[in-house]
């Protein structure tokens, strides 16, 4: 039963919809997707045209706003909102190492866990907008992973779109998952040294951990091993607007002086399980590489083969070398299900999904030439989680799509920038930019 409740300036409504597993098996097993229904304080019974917020990830329920944070505010002065937690996420049909085993084994926990990308949470937009809107086509408003699921709609089922808002999320149309990790990488590299240029102190800091680390392997609170590959993926901080100063801060901290030594602080240590485990998320770790697979080939652990390219990313090569120890971000590694105990049961089933080979393909390039979509998409400039060169060959590749370039914000502008980046793509798709 839908339940209705208010926050400052908001009408809030959490709705649950019954959906098929497999789409194409529309009468087999079905699961629950929620979404929360926003609407601005007595607005309740104006006919507004609708926004489907996807989120990116994959893996993360939608935003938990307390009133009108961020660029929901803006949103509410011209549409009805819907909030949508994608399947296996949120307060949807859960999928982590708690619920899976109800699946069967790894085998079987791989074969449902196919019908969790981008192709399947279109599909289940599309199952759902009729009850929403009546049949109205809604614009969707994509986040990061969002904005791949955005484009497939485009590909998928253009006629379900009213308009499409894609904040850094471009994804290459063609690219396998090694492309997106060769082109990642110099990226993180570059971060990583931008960040020792802001605050040079941090690469002796660095050093340091890393050394400790590489000694004495500890166990975080809760069983996570922190090795030194996991604590350099602390990287991932680098590709949002604060990203820097916090690991800057985290760093500073890090050790504390006890009758036996120098070691760790518990602070640094508990502040680091927050950002390096996915017991949160374990959906973004298992399908983080599959939401690129497409034509084929498995992606078999390609951010980990693939760093095996870049040298510079050997922490025991630049700790024997005095060089800066480089940070990684945005990369899921096999090691990782061996050392966050959230993903330790799941580790065979992973290795069945990176092994996978019948993955359907997710971007219709013809259909995409011939958009008649109003479409607009924030590219930021350098962007730690998605290639600026592969975003803007898909804008090309994207008829009438309008792109707006910006180094003014990291990965995280969407929700930084309160009203402004969901205002500039709105007067980009109303053409009054």
């Amino acid at each position: 039963m839908d339940v209705s409740y208010r926050q400052p300036g908001v009408v809030l409504t959490d709705r649950w919809f019954s959906v098929p597993l497999d789409h194409d098996a529309p009468g087999g097993e079905r699961i629950e997707v929620f979404a929360r229904e926003c609407v601005a304080a007595g607005r309740e019974g104006a006919g507004l045209p609708w926004l489907v917020y996807l989120q990116g990830g994959p893996g993360f329920g939608a935003n938990r706003f307390s009133g009108k944070q961020a660029w929901l505010g803006r949103a509410l002065r011209d549409h009805r909102v819907l909030l949508l937690d994608q399947r296996g996420t949120g307060s949807s049909t859960p999928a982590n190492r708690q619920t899976l085993p109800l699946r069967g084994g790894p085998r079987e926990q791989a074969d449902y866990l196919a019908h969790f990308r981008a192709d399947s949470i279109v599909r289940d937009c599309e199952a759902i907008r009729p009850e929403v809107t009546g049949g109205a086509p809604w614009t969707v408003l994509g986040q990061s992973f969002g904005g791949f699921c955005a484009t497939h709609y485009l590909s998928a089922a253009p006629e379900g779109l009213r308009a499409a808002l894609i904040t850094g999320g471009l994804p290459t149309l063609d690219g396998h998952a090694d492309d997106v990790y060769r082109a990642a990488y110099p990226r993180m590299e570059r971060k990583s040294l931008a960040h020792y240029a802001r605050y040079p102190m941090d690469a002796e800091r660095a050093r340091r951990v890393a050394e400790h680390l590489a000694e004495h392997e500890p166990v975080l609170p809760g069983g996570y091993r922190l090795t030194v590959e996991a604590f350099q993926s602390l990287g991932i901080l680098l590709g949002t607007g604060d990203g820097s100063h916090r690991l800057h801060y985290l760093l500073e901290d890090a050790f504390v002086r006890t009758p036996a030594g120098h070691t760790l602080s518990d602070a640094f240590q508990e502040a680091v399980l927050g950002i390096l485990s996915y017991a949160a998320a374990p959906l973004y770790a298992l399908l983080h590489e599959a939401c690129y697979a497409q034509g084929g080939r498995p992606t078999a652990w390609s951010a980990e083969r693939v760093r095996a390219d870049f040298p510079r990313f050997d922490a025991g090569k630049s700790l024997a070398d005095g060089a800066p120890l480089l940070f990684t971000g945005e990369a899921v590694q096999r090691w990782m299900f061996d050392s966050d105990p959230a993903l330790r049961p799941l580790r065979e089933t992973a290795d069945l999904l990176a092994q996978r080979t019948d993955w359907a393909p997710l971007y219709d390039p013809a259909r995409l030439a011939a958009n008649e979509v109003p479409v607009a998409a924030a590219v930021y400039h350098d962007d730690l989680f998605v290639d600026t060169g592969h975003s803007l060959r898909t804008a090309r590749a994207v008829r009438g799509l309008r792109t707006w370039v910006t180094d003014e914000y990291e990965h995280d502008g969407l929700r930084v920038s309160g009203p402004l980046v969901l205002d500039r793509l709105l007067g980009l798709v109303h053409g009054e930019l």
